[in-house]
C-alpha cells in the first residue's frame, strides 16, 4: 500500500482548497488490521468520533463489525440511520440530551442503544425517563482509571452505583467502561505495563460485583493507543477510533500498530510575503489548532518550519522558498485528525490518484433531526 506519493492527485485544476482527501482502499486495510489485532470483529466497538461518516460505518459493518461507540446524540442518530445493531453513547447524557437519547431509542427500534453513567444523579434521571416511556435502557458504569476527565473511581461508591443499576426495573446493567486515553507510552512494553496497572482496579471492581451475585456482561476498555494492549485480554471489548483514518501524531508514537494514513489535507501556497516565508490556506478553520507546532506533517517539502497559524493561514519559514510557486498544491497529514475532520462538510474520496466522489461528514453538527 505504501507506494511513493500515493496521496497525490493527477489533476488538481478544479479542486477547491483547503480540503480533506480520504483513501477508501487504505481505510479498508485499517479496518482489516483492527480485526486482526482484536482477533475477531466481535471484540471491536469502534468509536465514530474520528470520521462521523456513514460510508465508513458501512465499511466496518461489511467486515462484520456491529458494535459502535459515539460521543454525541448526532453521531448516535447517524448510527441509527445506518442501521447499526448496537450503539453506546460514550458520554454521560445530561440535560435535554437525556430526552434526546430516549427519542432516539423510539425512532430507531432496530438499534440497541446504551449509555454511560458515573453518578447517582444521572442514573436516577435516566431511570425516571425510562419508566415514563416503558423502556429498559442498557447502562455501562463509566470508570475513571487515571485520566480524570469523566467516570467514577473504582471502589465502594462505584460498587454502590452498580448495585443500584442492577436493582433497577428500567435500567439494565451491561458492564463497565474504562477509557485510558492518557496512556501513550511510545514503547509498547512500557505502555502495556502502565495500561495493565490502570486496569487492575477495573478487574477488582468486576470481582467485587460478581462476589455479590451480580454479573458484568461486558468490559469496554481503551482507545486507540491502548487498543493493542487490551486486545491481549480476551475479557475486554476494545474501542479504537483514530485507527480508521490515522494521523501523523499517532504514526510517530505507535508505528507498531501498522495502520495506514488514510486522510490527507490538500492545500495551496497563497502567498510569499517575505524572502524566506510562504503561506498556505490551512488556518484554524481548516486544521485543528490545539496542538503545538508542527500541526501537520508536510509531505515532500524540505527545510520548512511552521511558525504561525491564524483563521485562514498557516505560515512557514523556509530556507529554500524557491521550491514553491504561488498556487502550488501542498499535501499534509494532520497531527490530530479527529477535530480536523469536523471542520469539513465533506471528505473527498480518492483512488489511484483520481477524485472519485465525496462523503458527507454527516454527524459534524451536534444535532441532526433529534
Amino acid at each position: 500500500m505504501d507506494t511513493e506519493n500515493w496521496y497525490e492527485l493527477k489533476d488538481t485544476d478544479q479542486l477547491v482548497t483547503p480540503c480533506l482527501l480520504v483513501y477508501p482502499d487504505r481505510i479498508s486495510k485499517n479496518i482489516e488490521r483492527m480485526v486482526e489485532i482484536a482477533g475477531t470483529p466481535s471484540r471491536l466497538r469502534p468509536h465514530i468520533k474520528t470520521h462521523k461518516t456513514a460510508e465508513i460505518i458501512q465499511m466496518q459493518m461489511d467486515k462484520g463489525i456491529n458494535q459502535f461507540k459515539c460521543a454525541t446524540i448526532a453521531e448516535a442518530e447517524l448510527l441509527g440511520n445506518c442501521k447499526a445493531p448496537d450503539v453506546l453513547l460514550a458520554m454521560q447524557p445530561v440535560g435535554f440530551n437525556i430526552v434526546r437519547l430516549f427519542n432516539l431509542i423510539e425512532t430507531f427500534p432496530e438499534t440497541r442503544f446504551s449509555a454511560l453513567v458515573d453518578c447517582m444523579e444521572i442514573r436516577e434521571q435516566l431511570e425516571q425517563e425510562a419508566r415514563k416511556r416503558h423502556i429498559k435502557l442498557g447502562i455501562y458504569l463509566d470508570l475513571n482509571t487515571g485520566m480524570n476527565r469523566t467516570g467514577i473511581i473504582p471502589g465502594n461508591k462505584a460498587l454502590e452505583l452498580y448495585r443500584s443499576i442492577w436493582g433497577s426495573e428500567n435500567l439494565e446493567a451491561e458492564g463497565l467502561h474504562a477509557y485510558d486515553g492518557h496512556i501513550r507510552n511510545t514503547d509498547f512494553e512500557e505502555r502495556r505495563t502502565v495500561c495493565k496497572k490502570a486496569f487492575e482496579p477495573v478487574q477488582k471492581l468486576k470481582e467485587d460485583i460478581e462476589r455479590e451475585g451480580m454479573s458484568v456482561k461486558f468490559i469496554i476498555a481503551g482507545g486507540s493507543p491502548s487498543f493493542p494492549v487490551h486486545a491481549l485480554n480476551e475479557e475486554v471489548i476494545t474501542s479504537p477510533g483514530t485507527t480508521l483514518l490515522w494521523d501523523a501524531r499517532y504514526e510517530s508514537l505507535f508505528p507498531e500498530m501498522k495502520m495506514l494514513t488514510a486522510a490527507v489535507l490538500c492545500s495551496r501556497v497563497i502567498s510569499r510575503p517575505a524572502p524566506n516565508v510562504i503561506c498556505l490556506d490551512l488556518g484554524h478553520k481548516a486544521l485543528a489548532p490545539e496542538m503545538p507546532f508542527p500541526r501537520v506533517e508536510l509531505l515532500d517539502i524540505d527545510n520548512c518550519r511552521q511558525i504561525s497559524q491564524s483563521e485562514e493561514h498557516l505560515v512557514l519559514e523556509c530556507s529554500d522558498p524557491e521550491q514553491f510557486q504561488i498556487g502550488d498544491v501542498v499535501y499534509a497529514i494532520p497531527m490530530h485528525i479527529c477535530p480536523t475532520v469536523a471542520k469539513y462538510r465533506q471528505l473527498i474520496t480518492v483512488s489511484k490518484g483520481k477524485v472519485t466522489g465525496s462523503w458527507k461528514v454527516a454527524a459534524r453538527d451536534h444535532q441532526l433531526t433529534i
